[in-house]
């Protein structure tokens, strides 16, 4: 039985102070949530399967959760789809969640599984958006449980955070004890301020502890998940604000990538997770390690590309464009295609100021020295490959 997750801002802004940034995930306050997320196929135990990316790492336990369910195939796509809505994704999870069958038939039982659904449904629309998540420093799996946390018990998906403190340090322990992080936050607060030099004296210890664990997991934590994750197991795992998706392969844990910039690699689809400062290393659906790919200095040009690798280039552009949208908080559609291409065409110069070499091609009579120009053309896409506007680049 987990004690797992938080509420939303609705039902848990006013048991949860607004503190500093940590523990707590707040919900994403943002108005102009991205209403539809990119799909990336990959091959997991020999079978075609979808998971779904994002552009920016955010609270979003929405994405975690399903890609669960999609690695578990409890939950499937069409084949060759590319983009799904969010709504979409909550009328999958949806289902998934009335699927569920009670696992004891007593009257008592079924009448509390029956509450259990009800209360699961009421809060799925938060999962978009985000949870309240607010850890304990003694379990991984410890959090300051509310009704929402529901949701991953009914689906059976274990949530983990890999912050504790050290049981060798007796101070700390004593500092810190079974405090959630909002309740210890309000503690440094108050002993901080205390006329009391004992109770200042533990009020910095605490501090200390928050500090010296600032990324959020500590290396008593990563040994703790190592050893409460059960082989082949998918989970949650939260950290900094953001909800992932663990598996623990051989005695390993790593976690699904879900970067939309990784959209095209469909042979990267892990990152292990064996430190806290993580730099994990790339893996494929088989847990074999793999590099994502170097980008060239130099743009290459167009007649150099095969065909396909013009189209993967075309489709990558398209998403860059998309992704300039949702950061400058436009929705997908108001747009005209020539914007997105001058848009674009600012994007790839910037970059290329940003990255030149020491050694670059002569330039021309036209072109600063060491800069490369990119034009971008607006061209159309058959219908039935799914997006119907893409972007062209040509090099001078």
């Amino acid at each position: 039985v987990m004690s797992t997750s938080g509420s939303d801002v609705v039902v848990g802004a006013a048991t949860t102070p607004a503190t500093t940034d940590g523990a707590t995930a707040a919900p994403d306050q943002d108005p102009m949530m991205p209403a539809y997320y990119f799909v990336k196929w990959i091959t997991w135990k020999e079978k075609r399967t979808p998971i779904i990316t994002q552009s920016e790492n955010g609270p979003c336990p929405l994405l975690a959760i399903m890609n669960v369910l999609f690695l578990r195939w409890k939950a499937k796509l069409p084949a060759q789809t590319e983009v799904i809505t969010t709504e979409d994704l909550m009328a999958h999870l949806g289902e998934c969640v009335l699927s569920i069958k009670p696992r004891e038939k007593a009257e008592g039982m079924e009448l509390n599984f029956q509450q259990n659904m009800s209360d699961a449904m009421a809060v799925l629309p938060k999962l978009s958006t985000g949870l309240d998540v607010n850890v304990r420093f003694m379990g991984v799996s410890d959090f300051e449980y509310t009704p929402e946390c529901i949701v991953f018990d009914l689906l059976d998906i274990p949530l983990y955070h890999g912050w504790l403190v050290d049981p060798q340090s007796l101070e700390m322990v004593s500092a810190v004890g079974k405090l959630s992080y909002n309740q210890l936050v309000e503690k440094i607060i108050d002993y901080k301020h205390s006329s009391n030099s004992s109770r200042v004296s533990e009020g910095l210890v605490a501090e200390q502890f928050l500090e010296s664990t600032a990324t959020q997991l500590s290396y008593h934590g990563l040994c703790e998940l190592n050893a409460t994750a059960k082989e082949g197991e998918l989970s949650v795992f939260f950290r900094n604000n953001h909800f992932s998706t663990m598996i623990k392969h051989k005695g390993h844990l790593y976690l699904l990538v879900t970067d939309q910039g990784f959209l095209q690699e469909e042979g990267l689809v892990w990152e292990s997770l064996h430190n806290v400062e993580g730099d994990g290393n790339f893996c494929d659906s088989d847990f074999r390690l793999c590099h994502p790919p170097q980008r060239s200095a130099a743009v290459m040009q167009p007649e150099d590309l095969t065909p396909q690798q013009q189209q993967r280039q075309i489709d990558q552009d398209y998403l860059v464009a998309m992704s300039l949208q949702q950061q400058q908080g436009v929705a997908p559609g108001p747009l005209s295609d020539l914007e997105l291409a001058r848009r674009l065409q600012e994007e790839e110069y910037q970059q290329q100021q940003q990255q030149q070499q020491p050694q670059q091609p002569q330039p021309g009579p036209s072109q600063a020295p060491g800069q490369q120009v990119t034009n971008w053309s607006v061209r159309l896409r058959a219908p039935s490959a799914g997006l119907n506007v893409v972007l062209q680049r040509t090099s001078m």
